[in-house]
């Protein structure tokens, strides 16, 4: 009977760990993530670029009277300096509400991921100029 309880102990050391397999499995679930947030990453470091305009805009002309032209040409200046590529200057909207100007970019920006797959991440970024 000692002989069979050891033998069953041995056996049990051996199972533990990771097989091959299941590392395999692993590395490729975890590489999947990462691909994916190296897919991502250029994808929101262009909405921090398009963040910055739009806020520079309010920071500049809040409270100051801007004319709605003189605030498509400080957004189209700002796109340039910051080489914003995937949205134009002309797709941000700049519309009249009570009391001032509403600076709106929204836009989709696709990305792809692994052959026919891929990500689309939809923007919003809105303020509200005074007059």
């Amino acid at each position: 009977m000692s002989l069979n309880y050891l033998e069953k102990g041995r056996d049990k050391r051996r199972q533990a760990g990771m097989t091959t397999l299941g590392l395999i499995i692993l590395v490729l679930f975890v590489g999947l993530f990462a691909f994916a947030g190296i897919r991502l990453t250029p994808v929101y470091l262009n909405y921090m670029k398009v963040i910055g305009v739009v806020d520079g805009v309010h920071k500049e002309f809040d409270g100051a009277g801007a004319s709605r032209s003189e605030i498509r040409n400080s957004i189209s200046r700002r796109f340039d300096i910051e080489s914003v590529g995937v949205i134009t200057a002309k797709d941000v909207k700049v519309t009249a509400v009570d009391g001032g100007f509403e600076v709106a970019a929204t836009y989709p920006h696709k990305a792809p991921f692994i052959a026919n797959i891929s990500f689309v991440v939809d923007f919003d970024k809105r303020v509200i100029i005074r007059r």
